[in-house]
């Protein structure tokens, strides 16, 4: 444990640290990927806000990271009305919401650290049970943290886009890319 505390700058006695998180907006990149028959459609997402506050001895969490929806973007006005309106009604759900509850720490090769923090995902109004697993990078003071991850968003109640022409999976790949300051308390 001590040598996991210095490795991230922490006090030598740091079993009664907690650590939080401040996710950076401008700095964060939330790209999906939609596979069909003919070409894939690739597009982006804003982040809102977010936070991620844990205690590393613990495990418990808490905090949130909130995804604007009517940001979505896969650079064909066209496509996008119809996704905003038929599939993410995004006039009825603006946001995607991650709130985590338990984390699980650990460091990787290369003083890289991992970070698998499960909670529930609100996303079309409804609350789905999730681990994200992160690879987080210290770079300049900051931390760059990374995932990706499916999500099966016609199994969890959107409209599937396919038709007799068009044949789209039925998941969505999500790939995230987020920078954070991190603060530390200890008692």
């Amino acid at each position: 444990m001590r040598l996991f505390c210095a490795l991230l700058s922490l006090a030598p006695a740091c079993t009664a640290c907690s650590w939080s998180f401040g996710l950076d907006p401008a700095k964060t990149e939330i790209q999906f990927t939609l596979h069909d028959v003919l070409h894939t459609v690739h597009g982006t997402f804003k982040l809102k806000r977010g936070s991620l506050n844990f205690d590393p001895e613990s495990g418990k969490a808490s905090g949130e990271i909130v995804v604007d929806v009517a940001s979505g973007d896969s650079g064909s006005g066209a496509r996008d009305r119809r996704m905003h309106k038929e599939i993410l009604e995004s006039q009825r759900f603006p946001e995607a919401t991650f709130v985590p509850d338990h984390v699980d720490s650990k460091l990787a090769p290369e003083g890289r650290l991992q970070i698998d923090a499960h909670g529930i995902l609100r996303i079309h109004g409804a609350d789905h049970e999730i681990t994200l697993h992160f690879q987080v990078e210290s770079a300049g003071g900051q931390y760059i943290g990374s995932t990706n991850f499916s999500i099966p968003y016609v199994q969890w109640g959107m409209k599937d886009p396919s038709n007799f022409l068009l044949k789209v999976e039925k998941t969505v790949d999500m790939d995230i890319k987020a920078t954070a300051a991190r603060v530390v308390t200890c008692d």
